[in-house]
């Protein structure tokens, strides 16, 4: 897979994701829906942002570093936008469930720190 088929195939999904994230805000009622309105809400938002991520990440890393592969670069953008996901989608999560501290989430961002840093020093072992 070229890069531009990259970019492309994720653009489309992203489109996809934040178009079942439209259709969740206008279509489900948070008043009368039960867990599974709450579910598809915090999964499509989840889902959107992580394309999203990625999508910026895999490009400006196209357009400005050249020390890694393409697919090194993709694999990297995708996990990072996997986490920035988590952060923004579990921070929704716990706003909504009168949870969010700034200590939850400075120890939210902390354990996601940590498992990137992990990632990369086992890649390098």
């Amino acid at each position: 897979m070229t890069t531009k088929q990259f970019a492309i195939l994720m653009g489309i999904i992203t489109l996809i994701c934040f178009g079942a994230f439209i259709m969740v805000l206008f279509f489900i009622n948070p008043e009368t829906t039960g867990g599974l309105g709450y579910l598809l809400f915090y999964f499509s938002l989840f889902f959107g942002i992580a394309g999203i991520m990625s999508l910026l990440g895999f490009l400006s890393r196209s357009l400005f570093t050249r020390k890694f592969e393409v697919f090194e670069q993709a694999q990297i953008s995708f996990r990072q936008g996997i986490f920035f996901g988590i952060i923004l989608a579990g921070s929704m999560f716990m706003q909504a469930n009168r949870l969010l501290t700034w200590v939850n989430a400075i120890l939210l961002v902390i354990l996601l720190t940590v498992i990137e840093f992990l990632i990369i020093s086992l890649k390098k072992a």
